[in-house]
């Protein structure tokens, strides 16, 4: 039987689109291993500090996205450029008798030497014997590094270039992203494969989200009455939220539109420029920046907003695109890098380096309800082609691609 190990390190209680692809994979994944001949074993790299200190417990934001009959690894190693080069067998298969003996589970052979380790963001452990599976989502640290700070790059660069050494397959999330790969890492396209996202959210939630409507309304500062333009990700500059914020000013003087613009994410890298726009805007009264929301109350958001705005200038995919879709969203994005390949004819692609290419596609669907709705009803067609079980299952196909004949 196929021997299976996955690194969960990207999951947290609060995940990003790296996270969800790792708590989505691992689920789907399981539940395939009831139709194929694989078995899945999940494995986790605790920080060195509690390494060091001997505490393995598992992070409680396991239990939100793991079967509970799937067993749980820590590795002996943090992400470093020295830890992550160096050949850990030993020490795995003295730690994996350790824990295990300790917890009254089976041997620890199946996990301390798979066939495949596959690592989910940027990297992966150098497991002697095993073939070695890397996730690169995107090459934006090595095609727009003024949008990282020296330090965020120099690890990236330092682990990507680290983990190709042993690196047997990569898969990446768009054909874009690919491209990026075959041109950039000077790696095998042969040896790149392509497995597409999908939404967290499935019909179940639409269901879910208008019978409590109301209820998650009053649980937000938020005026649903206002209608809205919604961005979803990250506050940094590779988003181009300044550009938002600049075809946001120049919609408002231009056309008189009674929309808010409301910006749904962290604080990220750079973003103090960002803030200062939003403060000298003339409209500043009516841009709102909500931090980290529910599930729940993000899934209101898309499902009430008049348009999804998302102009980056730089995605692997552009996974809130494709959950605004989900929700029926008309969408203005980009028409450079993945986002066309998750749109295709679903939404109005603008040029995300003129502000009024990004003013005029906002005005296309505000000022033509017929249009509006087309383009809602084709959004949610498109987003119906992505699937979970479709990732794990173009997934299990690239590992085989790599098996020996």
């Amino acid at each position: 039987m196929l021997n299976i190990s996955i690194d969960a390190a990207a999951i947290s209680a609060k995940p990003t689109g790296v996270g969800l692809y790792a708590a989505n994979l691992i689920q789907e994944l399981y539940a395939l291993q009831s139709t194929e001949n694989f078995n899945l074993n999940i494995v986790y790299q605790p920080r060195f500090k509690q390494w060091l200190k001997l505490n393995f417990a598992f992070p409680a934001s396991f239990k939100n996205y793991s079967p509970q009959s799937l067993s749980l690894l820590p590795l002996p190693v943090r992400l470093t450029d020295l830890l992550v080069s160096l050949p850990f067998k030993s020490a795995i298969n003295q730690f994996a008798k350790y824990y295990y003996h300790n917890h009254n589970l089976k041997s620890a052979n199946v996990i301390s030497r798979p066939d495949i380790v596959h690592g989910t963001a940027y990297a992966v452990y150098p497991c002697p014997q095993s073939l070695k599976v890397m996730t690169i989502h995107d090459l934006a640290f090595m095609k727009y590094p003024e949008y990282l700070t020296k330090v965020s790059l120099d690890f990236h660069r330092n682990r990507v270039k680290n983990c190709l050494k042993w690196t047997d397959l990569i898969i990446t999330v768009s054909e874009s992203s690919k491209q990026d790969i075959v041109n950039y890492l000077n790696f095998d396209p042969q040896k790149v494969y392509v497995t597409p996202l999908a939404s967290r959210y499935d019909d179940a939630w639409r269901q879910k989200i208008q019978n409590q409507a109301e209820f998650l309304k009053s649980q937000t500062h938020y005026d649903f009455r206002q209608p809205y333009i919604l961005f979803v990700s990250t506050i940094e500059p590779r988003k181009n939220i300044a550009g938002i914020i600049s075809a946001f000013n120049l919609l408002k003087n231009k056309y008189q539109v009674p929309h808010q613009l409301v910006l749904i994410g962290q604080n990220g890298w750079k973003s103090e420029p960002i803030f200062a726009a939003m403060a000298n805007s003339r409209w500043t009264h009516e841009i709102h920046h909500l931090k980290y929301l529910s599930d729940e109350l993000l899934a209101l958001f898309y499902s009430q907003a008049s348009v999804f705005l998302y102009p980056s200038y730089y995605e692997g995919f552009g996974l809130p695109v494709l959950e605004a879709m989900n929700w029926g969203s008309p969408v203005v994005t980009s028409n450079i890098s993945s986002l066309p390949e998750v749109v295709g004819d679903a939404g109005i692609m603008i040029d995300p380096y003129d502000i009024h290419s990004i003013c005029e596609g906002l005005w296309q669907i505000i000022g033509d309800q017929e249009l509006s709705d087309n383009l809602s009803h084709r959004s949610l067609a498109r987003a119906k082609q992505f699937s979970w079980q479709k990732t794990a299952q173009e997934t299990l196909r690239a590992y085989k691609t790599i098996l020996p004949s």
